[in-house]
C-alpha cells in the first residue's frame, strides 16, 4: 500500500462510549491524526480526566464545539452523538469541505419523514441528507468509496442485515416471514445513567423492549425493500442481555425452496461476502458466540435449516461497539480515502 498520507481527523462527542471507541480506534490508526475532540458538557477537560486509562497516549483536550475551527483543522470528522444533532452540524461541516461520518440515525434515512416519524425530529438539511451513503460496506462499499457524507448503522440494523442480505437479494426466503430477534450488550445504551442498566437492574435479567414499535424497524425495512426490490416486513424485537459488550441476532424466515439445505445456504453466503472481510461465514453445526466477537470489526455469521418447518435460521453475532458502531465508522472512513478497509481494525477478539 506504500506510505499513508496522515489526514488530521476530529470527534464530536468524543465523551460517550462510541467516542472513546473512536479514539481508541484512530489514535493508532497509522493514516490518522487525531486533532481534535469536541463535547458541550466536557469542554475544556483533558480527556484522560474522563478516561484516565487513556491518559499515557492521549494527550488531548475535549474542545467546545465550533464548525470553523473543527474545519480549519480537520479534513475527516466523526459524529458521535444523540440522534437530532448532527443533522445540524454536519451541513456546515460539508459546505467547509470536510467529509462527515455519523454515528446517530440522522443520515441512515433514504426518507425523512420516515426519521421524523421514528424519532419525532423535524429536519431542514433534506438536500444533504439525500447525499448521504448507508454506511454498511458489505451492501455499499463502491458508494461509499465515492461519499463525503456517511450515515453508519448500528448494532441492531448491522447484525439484522448482514444475516438478511443474502437471503433477501437471491430471493431465498417468503420475505413476510423474516422475524428478528435480537439482544445487545449495555453499552449499546450510551454512558449516561439509567435506571435499567444499573447492575443491580440489569444483572442476571433478561428482557424485551420496543417490541412491535422499535425505531430501528423502519431502517431495517428500508434496505431489505431494495434487497429484496419490493415492500418487506420484518418483525423485529430487541432485547437487553446483562453484559457490557456484545450483539446477537437470530434471524427466522420461511424458505421458498424447501429443498434447500444447510451446506446450500452456507455455500450461498460465503459466495455473497467473499469480498467482504469483517464477515466470517462459519462451517456446519457451527454457532457465534459474542465473546467471539469481542473487541473486534468482525460478524460471525451461523446457519441452519429446519425441514420441519422449511426454515432457515441465521444467527448474527458482533462488538456492538466495534463492527456495531465505531469499527464500522472507521472501516467506512478507509474506504472513502481508497485504503484497504480493515485498515487499523482489531480481528483477533478480546478472549476469553
Amino acid at each position: 500500500m506504500g506510505d499513508l498520507e496522515c489526514l488530521p481527523v476530529g470527534i464530536i462527542g468524543a465523551s460517550g462510549y462510541g467516542g472513546v471507541q473512536l479514539v481508541r480506534l484512530l489514535i493508532e490508526h497509522p493514516g490518522v491524526e487525531l486533532v481534535y475532540l469536541g463535547g458541550e458538557s466536557s469542554a475544556g477537560k483533558p480527556f484522560s480526566e474522563l478516561y484516565p486509562h487513556l491518559g499515557h497516549c492521549v494527550d488531548l483536550t475535549v474542545e467546545a464545539i465550533d464548525v470553523d475551527n473543527i474545519a480549519s483543522r480537520c479534513q475527516v470528522v466523526f459524529l458521535s452523538l444523540p440522534n437530532g444533532l448532527a443533522c445540524e452540524i454536519a451541513p456546515k461541516l460539508l459546505e467547509k469541505g470536510c467529509k462527515v461520518l455519523d454515528l446517530s440515525a440522522d443520515y441512515r434515512f433514504r426518507n425523512l419523514e420516515t426519521y421524523t416519524a421514528a424519532y419525532n425530529t423535524q429536519r431542514t438539511d433534506h438536500t444533504v441528507a439525500a447525499t448521504a451513503v448507508y454506511g454498511l460496506p458489505e451492501l455499499y462499499r463502491e458508494e461509499i468509496k465515492a461519499a463525503q457524507l456517511i450515515g453508519c448503522p448500528g448494532c441492531y440494523p448491522t447484525s439484522s442485515l448482514l444475516a438478511l442480505s443474502p437471503l433477501l437479494k437471491q430471493g431465498l426466503i417468503v420475505p413476510e416471514t423474516a422475524i428478528i430477534d435480537a439482544k445487545s450488550g449495555t453499552s449499546g445504551a450510551g454512558r449516561k445513567a439509567k435506571t435499567n442498566l444499573l447492575l443491580a437492574e440489569a444483572d442476571n435479567s433478561l428482557g424485551a423492549y420496543g417490541v412491535a414499535g422499535h425505531r430501528h424497524t423502519p431502517e431495517i425495512e428500508q434496505i431489505c425493500d431494495e434487497l429484496a426490490g419490493g415492500e418487506v416486513r420484518v418483525q423485529f424485537t430487541p432485547h437487553l442481555m446483562p453484559m457490557v459488550r456484545g450483539m446477537l441476532a437470530t434471524v427466522y424466515a420461511t424458505l421458498r425452496d424447501p429443498g434447500l439445505a444447510r451446506e446450500d445456504l452456507i455455500t450461498i453466503y460465503t459466495a455473497f461476502y467473499r469480498a467482504s472481510p469483517s464477515v466470517k461465514i462459519l462451517p456446519n453445526g457451527v454457532y457465534p458466540q459474542t465473546k467471539w466477537a469481542s473487541g473486534t470489526n468482525l460478524c460471525y455469521i451461523g446457519i441452519e435449516v429446519d425441514p420441519r418447518t422449511d426454515r432457515v435460521v441465521v444467527m448474527s453475532t458482533l462488538d456492538n461497539l466495534g463492527k456495531g458502531q465505531a469499527g464500522q465508522a472507521v472501516q467506512c472512513f478507509n474506504l472513502m480515502n481508497g485504503w484497504e478497509e480493515m485498515l487499523g481494525l482489531p480481528q483477533l477478539s478480546f478472549y476469553p
